[in-house]
Order: structure tokens, then C-alpha cells, then sequence
């Protein structure tokens, strides 16, 4: 009898079904980070409003007010720590003010190099352009590369941080050709560790790839999708036992306006207005409540938008309808805010909405207009932020031709 042997190449099929696990992997990472996020944010959302109505009690005491300001400071660094899987998982469209980039820069090295064995070289010129970005995002994009940074020198070394405004003209000798013509803010991080190899650079922005031991390869991947959703790009150079050096450059904006200094901005207060509060966590409910009342408005709360719908319907029967509702994404086990903003609008076409959510990367808080919105308030938000959304809510209600809601 003969021995037929058959042979079959199962390298490929190994390598999809590799890859499937992996995708699937990341999706219930993603979905676990999600719930994580948004229920962390909720409790963030309670500290970061009772430091804000503390911050408005304590004014006149400086070191009380500073050391408040540090505190707010960190709880905001704790929320953009817990997108950092969530934004590549899910995808994480950027929720974009105008931001100045040398704040981003200074405080987020600051933070991320607490503790650790190299030194920071940060240059920083005064006149750096503003951008139009998400700051959590690009925060993380500097934590990110900070940390890498400091991995990579275990002994110590210098991290040199600079930053400079760049004009792009992709047909100049100092031109960069895939990046489109206009003004850009260049951001340099550049290592003394021990490099990265040849043959790894053209993999380092891939999902899962890492050169370090129990890596999970998220890091990179994630910086890469931030910067790219912000129109810009990340460039990296590598010599062996000299360090890395990371290049990124956003698209930037000289004629933007910012706030300026945080801690004496003028809030901008109600006159008794009537506001609906919807969410399903009572603390949450409670701080908003408290917040309203030192702005000068009148709160009412609903658990949910069944809830929400039936108190507006009521208002609006007995001609005192609500000038603002404030509105949670997602109510678990209840109608949330993109189903109730929908019927709200059916019952009243004028109504002002404002999206809030702990998931500050669900498309709808990135284009919140199309979904029936007049504003955004990304959990954890601070008394000036939640002043600003329902300010900015009902001038964009006016602009729109629908009048202003009466109290």
C-alpha cells in the first residue's frame, strides 16, 4: 500500500485568525473602557464641581485658590487617562476648541515626568500659535511619548521637548510634501535612550506592536489616530543608542481667540432662567443642581427621558417652559439623550438641548448639531464650562432664528 501524504499551508489562515481575536479583543476592551470611562467621569463630575464652587468661596484666599487649581488640575489629567483606550478602540472623533498648544505642552510634561529619572529640556516660545484641538487627546499625545521617552532611558537622560510655529509649503526646500500648504505647530520630543531598531520603525504606529517587554502596543497606535484625526501627522527618526526623536505638527491658527487665564474669567450667570437636569446618577444630579444655583439659575432634575419628556410637556401646559435641558448620553435601561432630544424637539421645535456625557468620544458629542443639540458639556465639566455650554447653547438658539426660551 502507498502513504499518500497532503500537506496544507495554514500560515495564513493562523495569521487571520490572529487577527480576528485581536479585533475582537480590543472591541471588549473597548466596551469594558467605555463603561469604566463613563462611570469614573460621573464621579470626576462630582469632584470637578465641587472643587469649581469652591474655587468661586475661596477667591480671596490665594493659597486656598491655588492649591484648588492644582486639584481640578489633576482630576482633568485622571479623565484624559481613562480615554486612552477608548480613543483607539472606538475611534474617538475630537471634540475641538481653540487651545493654546504651549499649555497643553508644559502642563502635560510636567505631569507626565513626576517622579521619573530623566530630565526635561522644554522650550516653549511665548508667540506659539493657538490650534483648534481636543486637549485630552492631544495631552495624551504628549503623556504618551513622554512616557516612551522615560522607558527608554532606565538609567536616566535628558527629554528634549520643543515647540515652534511652522509654515508649510510643500514645494520649498523645507517643505514637507504629504502635508498641505498652511500653518502648523511642531512639536519635538526627542529621547537619549537606546533607539529603536530599522527594521521596527515602519511597524511602531501598528495596533499591538511593542519592543517592550509586556508592551501592550496600544500607545503608539493611539497617538497616531489622535494626530491624524486632527488633520496633522507624527513623523519619528531613530538612531541606535543615540535616542528617538518624534515630530508631530497640528494645524494651527494665529488669529484664534482664547480664554486666557482660567482663574479670574468673569462667569457669565444666569437671571433665574429654569433648567432641566436629566441623568440617572443622583450625585451627578446634585453638584449640577448646586452649580446652576450659584449661576443663577433655577434647576429641576429628571432620572431619565421618559421622566425628562414629562416634566417638559407639564411646564410647557402650564407656560413655564425650561430655557435649557441638560441632557446624560446614556441612561442605562432608559431612554437616554439621543432618543429623548428627538421627541423633546416634536414637542417643542424652540427647545435649547445640551449633550453631556462620560463618553466624551461618542460621535454625537463631536457633531452634537446634527443629532437636534445646541451644545456639548464633556463630562467632568467645571462651573465655567457648564456657564459657557448653556450661554453658548442659547445664543446658538437665537443665531438660529428660534428666539430665545422664555423662563
Amino acid at each position: 500500500d502507498g502513504l499518500v501524504l497532503a500537506f496544507q499551508d495554514i500560515t495564513e489562515r493562523k495569521r487571520l485568525e490572529v487577527t480576528r481575536l485581536r479585533a475582537s479583543r480590543l472591541e471588549s476592551l473597548g466596551l469594558v473602557a467605555g463603561g469604566i470611562a463613563h462611570d469614573f467621569n460621573n464621579i470626576l463630575t462630582a469632584i470637578v464641581g465641587n472643587i469649581s464652587l469652591a474655587k468661586v468661596e475661596t477667591e480671596s484666599n490665594e493659597a486656598a485658590y491655588m492649591r484648588l487649581l492644582r486639584a481640578e488640575k489633576a482630576a482633568n489629567r485622571a479623565k484624559d487617562l481613562t480615554q486612552q483606550l477608548l480613543t483607539f478602540a472606538k475611534g474617538g472623533a475630537p471634540i475641538k476648541k481653540a487651545a493654546s498648544v504651549a499649555a497643553i505642552v508644559r502642563d502635560t510634561v510636567e505631569f507626565a515626568s513626576r517622579g521619573a529619572k530623566s530630565a526635561v529640556s522644554l522650550s516653549v516660545p511665548e508667540n506659539l500659535w493657538p490650534a483648534e484641538l481636543d486637549q485630552g487627546q492631544i495631552s495624551q499625545v504628549i503623556h504618551n511619548l513622554i512616557i516612551n521617552a522615560n522607558q527608554a532611558m532606565a538609567e536616566g537622560g535628558t527629554i528634549f521637548v520643543t515647540c515652534e510655529n511652522f509654515v508649510n509649503d510643500p514645494n520649498s526646500t523645507t517643505g514637507i510634501g504629504s502635508l498641505p500648504f498652511g500653518r502648523y505647530v511642531r512639536i519635538h520630543i526627542k529621547d537619549e535612550g537606546k533607539g529603536i531598531a530599522e527594521s521596527d520603525l515602519p511597524k511602531i504606529f501598528d495596533p499591538y506592536f511593542s519592543t517592550k517587554e509586556g508592551g501592550s502596543g496600544l500607545g503608539l497606535a493611539t497617538t497616531y489616530s489622535i494626530v491624524k484625526k486632527h488633520q496633522g501627522q507624527i513623523f519619528v527618526d531613530s538612531d541606535i543608542n543615540r535616542g528617538t526623536r518624534f515630530d508631530i505638527l497640528l494645524p494651527a491658527n494665529p488669529s484664534l481667540a482664547l480664554d486666557g487665564a482660567p482663574r479670574r474669567k468673569e462667569l457669565v450667570r444666569g437671571k433665574g432662567e429654569r433648567v432641566l437636569v436629566m441623568d440617572d446618577d443622583e450625585t451627578v444630579r446634585d453638584i449640577v443642581g448646586n452649580m446652576l444655583v450659584e449661576l443663577g439659575y433655577e434647576p429641576s432634575f429628571a432620572r431619565d427621558g421618559s421622566e425628562a419628556l414629562e416634566l417638559y410637556s407639564f411646564s410647557l401646559s402650564q407656560g413655564r417652559t425650561f430655557s435649557v435641558v441638560l441632557m446624560d448620553l446614556t441612561i442605562p435601561g432608559g431612554l437616554g439623550g439621543k432618543d429623548t432630544v428627538r421627541e423633546l424637539l416634536k414637542i417643542d421645535p424652540n427647545a435649547v438641548a445640551i449633550v453631556s456625557s462620560g463618553y466624551s468620544n461618542d460621535p454625537i458629542m463631536a457633531n452634537y448639531e446634527k443629532f437636534g443639540f445646541r451644545g456639548v458639556a464633556a463630562k467632568p465639566f467645571r462651573l465655567h464650562d457648564l456657564a459657557e455650554a448653556i450661554a453658548a447653547a442659547l445664543e446658538a438658539q437665537k443665531t438660529a432664528g428660534g428666539g430665545q426660551a422664555t423662563a
